[in-house]
């Protein structure tokens, strides 16, 4: 009995099995170019996953991780809400174990509405609001007073109430709400005019074809209610309208008529375009509806908010001589010193929580915003950070974040505070996941998951599993291109001439005056803010002869591929429609060769009301897209679905020579493999392409644009080290060829590469807009005068 004691004493107590549940396990994983990937991660830990762009990262992290803890999530409402929430698909995978609540932090854009601002993204805004309506002199009202999105609505009438049975009185109402949107632009902050010559052929009836507007045909449901409405005749030139005839056509509002036997709203075409194409930012829109837009309308400021989109009385309300509109147009480090001077006992803890939020954009690499700018106007970067705001602060703990690129964007000086943003959360109890590509982030990791060999089909296999130390040795790719470091350049190229820039002051540029270098290479470098893009954007002039390349994503339904965005698809029809006499529109799959059951979908999709739809293969074409029909039709040997099945390196080849040869598809083809895109299928649908094969795609089909002057936004975005490289190639072949290449660019390799470097800074907002440096590389890192000299000569050893 003794014995058993004291054995029981020395035996140690069993962990709670409450601790055992500290892995996330993934088994069997098979989203997208997964192939059953099986991992286990730490829990409470920063986990990086890297690879080549391509190699199932994301599919790994956002498609299968965060997918599943989002859905499991959603399955705790009700059916009722679940009717209202977005229905998520269970990823295809065998096993998940160990989730916990996902936040995902992408660089999604932060939508395209006009009326969004970094202030309404983020509740600083609404913050403001309280205060003023509590603090404002002299006082106006609610914080709806101060709100430009919100109108001032006043109404008057009768109302009757019932007093008991078969009694009723009769009672005089009032009501009014004061908002703060100024009445002349509507919360806009500019104004519109059209060119009516731009919307319509006045020498032509409407059933002629008079309007020249996107989208408005007399064919569809336009040319329905043009004709039966009975406001003018359609068959009448729009020249002879009269007065009243040409009011109804352009500015009528809303109203009810019968056409055909169906209830329909006729509505003025100049407030249909407003509601359509001017409610949402002009540059989210499809290529030729901007440029419809940019050719009718004319924007300018508002003359009666000065561009604030506040009312009167909203900007007359003041606190220490400063008003909304005033604090709104403050740099953001401003706006926060001049809030913690507040001494307001009243409102403390409201004036504690908006500085903290201040605070907490500063932190974050984001003081030289203000309030008022357009959240569509950030970049993907800036986005991803400003949505970071609202879980600095938070209580939560025990929550998976996940992060794709957070450094996108960052200048090397602002990474490091990127990193340790990271390491906070993650010392606060949380699980991090990072997709992320720069080896300073990947160094600060706890485990690593390394992703691969190669991209698409050739990669989702882990390469590598385990800490940093390990992927150095372990011989993978990222592995043996971590320690990458380029070299300077001993000759850089003579310029042919000169792009003269004067006087240049967008944004928070200070009459910047600067002579750019033709014929080479040329980084513009500065910290995030600094005013590369108002530099480079601002001051170059768009059109003949410039091709610039932005940092806007790419847009597409599952129905895009790569070959109908380049314009491949075109020479492929015409193609086969040659080779067997019939019509190209037989070759589309979004046309007359569709499948008739899944519409040229290749899928048949089931709607299951609050619960996940289904995907399932369409069983009479196979998910082909095309009927059998056409599929009888060859070319070279091929249909045409084997065709899109192809990989480019493939496509290269069979378009190349033989009985297939196409010159205009081999050229887009090589442009495509020039970029390094090689592996990717003709026709994968854009939606399940990552962000840095967007990146490449884009460019690819700008470089088929005549230009002498290629302006490059990050062009290394989304880029795995073995990339850039790739990419450097593509750009010193780009000057070598006679042609000018500008980036705007942060990367060191590139930076390593140039021929000329021109440095903005020193810092962000007002604290840069200058040019701290002109010159070469080499005379960069000998001088070591600006961030990016210090952090240019660090990384190549100099």
């Amino acid at each position: 009995m003794n014995r058993a004691t004291k054995t029981d004493r020395k035996s140690p107590a069993p962990p709670p099995a409450a601790d055992s549940h500290d892995r996330i396990r993934v088994h069997g994983a098979r989203v997208n170019n997964l192939k059953d990937v099986s991992i286990e991660l730490p829990k409470r830990r920063l986990t990086v996953f890297t690879g080549v762009s391509g190699s199932g990262k994301s599919s790994l992290v956002f498609g299968t991780i965060a997918a599943d803890s989002q859905r499991l999530i959603n399955e705790t409402y009700s059916s009722f809400v679940q009717g209202f929430m977005p229905t998520l698909a269970r990823p295809e995978v065998d096993v998940m174990e160990g989730l916990t609540t996902a936040i995902i932090v992408d660089q999604q854009r932060m939508g395209a509405d006009a009326r969004s601002t970094v202030g309404t993204a983020t509740d600083a805004n609404a913050m403001l609001r309280i205060l003023f309506s509590r603090l404002g002199k002299p006082h106006i009202g609610s914080p709806s007073a101060f709100a430009f999105n919100v109108p001032s609505v006043r109404a008057s009438g009768a109302i009757t109430v019932e007093r008991g049975e078969g009694k009723t009185r009769t009672v005089k109402q009032t009501f009014s709400r004061t908002g703060g949107m100024c009445p002349r632009c509507e919360g806009m902050g500019a104004v519109t005019d059209f060119d009516l010559a731009a919307l319509y052929d006045d020498s032509k009836s409407l059933n002629e074809g008079a309007l020249i507007i996107p989208g408005y045909s007399m064919e569809g449901w336009y040319g329905r209610i043009f004709r039966g409405c009975g406001f003018f005749d359609a068959d009448k030139p729009i020249r002879k309208f009269t007065k009243r005839e040409l009011h109804d056509l352009l500015h009528k509002e809303p109203t009810k008529i019968k056409v055909d036997g169906i209830n329909l709203t006729y509505q003025g075409v100049i407030p249909q375009i407003q509601k359509s194409f001017l409610s949402k930012d002009v540059d989210a829109l499809q290529p030729h509806v901007r440029a419809f837009v940019e050719r009718v309308v004319t924007f300018s400021t508002c003359p009666e908010c000065g561009g604030t989109r506040l009312s009167e009385a909203a900007r007359s309300s003041k606190i220490k001589k400063i008003g909304i509109a005033d604090a709104c147009s403050m740099q953001i480090s401003d706006l926060a010193g001049w809030v913690r001077g507040l001494d307001e006992p009243s409102a403390a803890p409201l004036v504690a929580a908006l500085a903290h939020t201040l605070d907490s954009f500063v932190e974050i690499g984001l003081g030289y915003l203000s309030l008022d700018r357009p959240s569509g106007t950030l970049s993907g970067g800036e986005a991803q950070r400003v949505k970071m705001i609202r879980h600095l602060g938070s209580s939560l703990t025990d929550v998976t974040y996940v992060f794709d690129e957070p450094t996108t964007g960052l200048h090397p000086h602002d990474i490091q505070r990127m990193n340790e943003l990271l390491l906070r959360l993650r010392d606060k109890g949380n699980t991090v996941l990072v997709v992320e590509h720069e080896p300073e982030t990947i160094a600060i990791a706890d485990h690593v998951v390394d992703l691969g060999p190669g991209a698409g089909t050739a990669g989702g296999t882990v390469c590598f599993e385990g800490n940093v130390g390990g992927l150095v040795a372990s011989g993978t790719i990222t592995g043996r291109h971590l320690g990458d470091r380029a070299a300077l350049k001993k000759t850089v190229r003579k310029p042919t001439g000169q792009l003269p820039i004067r006087g240049a002051k967008a944004h928070n540029l200070r009459e910047v005056d600067v002579d750019i270098p033709l014929g080479v290479l040329v980084v513009v470098t500065g910290v995030a803010g600094s005013g590369k893009s108002s530099l480079v954007h601002g001051s170059i002039p768009a059109g003949a002869g410039v091709v610039a390349v932005d940092q806007g994503a790419i847009r597409g339904s599952r129905r895009s591929n790569p070959a109908t965005y380049t314009g491949l698809l075109d020479p492929i029809r015409n193609a086969f429609a040659k080779t067997n006499g019939v019509k190209p529109a037989l070759f589309s799959a979004n046309s007359e060769g569709a499948c008739p059951n899944c519409n040229g979908a290749g899928v048949i999709y089931t709607d299951l009301g609050p619960m996940a739809g289904v995907e399932t293969p369409c069983e009479e074409c196979g998910g082909k897209r095309y009927q059998a029909s056409v599929l009888e039709h060859k070319l070279g040997g091929r249909d045409i679905s084997e065709v899109l099945a192809m990989s480019v390196t493939e496509a290269t080849a069979f378009f190349g020579g033989g009985k297939a040869h196409t010159p205009a598809a081999h050229a887009i083809l090589e442009r495509l493999a020039d970029v390094g895109l090689g592996y990717l299928s003709l026709g994968q649908p854009l939606t399940t392409l990552s962000g840095g094969e967007r990146q490449r795609l884009k460019l690819a089909t700008h470089m088929a644009e005549k230009g002498g002057v290629y302006v490059l936004d990050e062009p290394t975005s989304g880029l795995h080290l073995a990339d850039v490289e790739q990419l450097l190639g593509l750009l010193d072949r780009l000057v070598d060829s006679g042609k000018s290449v500008i980036v705007i660019e942060h990367h060191q390799a590139v930076m390593a590469r140039a021929d000329w470097i021109i440095d903005l800074g020193p810092g962000a907002g007002h604290d840069g807009g200058r040019i701290v440096f002109e010159g070469t590389p080499a005379d960069l890192v000998a001088a070591r005068a600006t961030l990016t000299g210090k952090h240019l000569a660090a990384y190549v050893g100099g």
